[in-house]
C-alpha cells in the first residue's frame, strides 16, 4: 500500500473521532390539526368579519446555535376561505377578491431569520394575488417539547396588509376594507 493511502486513511480515522461541534437544523411539518391561520377585515368600517383558510401546509428548520440558517415556509390554499357563510365564501373565491381559479395559492418563503427576544425576526416574500412583496414578520414562541414521542414547537404571529398592495381591483376592495389583520398559530412537527 502507497505511503499516501495509509496517510489519507489514517486522516480519515482521525477526522472521524473528532467531536462533532456544528447542530444539525431541527426540522418541522406544519401540522394542521393544531395551527390556524386566521384573518379579519372591516366591513363598512363598523365591524369586523372573521374568517380563516381551511387548508394549509408548510414546514421550517430551525438552527437554534445559527438562526439565520433557519427557514419558515407556509402555502395556503386560497379557496379553502371559510367565513362561515357559504355565499360570502364563494364570492371571495371571484376575480374581484382572491381569483383562486388564476391565483390558488398564497404564500411566503423566508429569506432572512434573525433571534429577537421571545422568538425570531423572519423577512421573506410574500405572494398573494400574484403579486409577490417583501414582508417581515415577528414569529413569537419557539419553545420546543416533546409529546408522545414527537418534538413539537410553536409559533404565533399577527400582521396587518393592504388587498391593494397585492394588485387586488381598487374599484372591488368596497364595504370590506383594504387592510386585513391576519393572525397565523403554527405548530411544527418534527420530521
Amino acid at each position: 500500500m502507497s505511503v499516501s493511502r495509509v496517510l489519507l486513511r489514517l486522516a480519515l480515522c482521525a477526522a472521524a473521532l473528532l467531536p462533532v461541534t456544528a447542530s444539525a437544523a431541527e426540522e418541522y411539518v406544519y401540522d394542521a390539526v393544531h395551527s390556524s391561520v386566521s384573518f379579519k377585515a372591516r366591513h363598512l368600517d363598523i365591524s369586523w368579519i372573521h374568517g380563516r383558510f381551511n387548508e394549509v401546509d408548510g414546514k421550517f428548520s430551525i438552527d437554534r446555535q445559527d438562526p439565520a440558517k433557519s427557514s419558515f415556509q407556509l402555502t395556503i390554499k386560497a379557496d379553502s376561505v371559510d367565513t362561515a357563510n357559504a355565499a360570502r365564501d364563494e364570492h371571495l373565491r371571484q376575480p374581484d377578491y382572491f381569483d383562486t381559479k388564476q391565483f390558488p395559492t398564497i404564500e411566503f418563503r423566508s429569506t432572512k431569520v434573525k433571534a429577537i427576544e421571545g422568538g425570531y425576526e423572519v423577512t421573506g416574500d410574500f405572494t398573494m394575488h400574484g403579486t409577490t412583496r417583501p414582508i417581515t414578520i415577528q414569529l413569537m414562541g419557539g419553545r420546543q417539547i416533546e409529546s408522545r414521542g414527537v418534538r413539537r414547537v410553536g409559533f404565533s404571529t399577527e400582521l396587518r396588509l393592504k388587498r391593494s398592495d397585492y394588485n387586488f381591483d381598487k374599484n372591488a376592495i368596497g364595504p370590506i376594507g383594504d387592510e386585513a389583520v391576519v393572525i397565523i398559530d403554527c405548530e411544527g412537527m418534527s420530521k
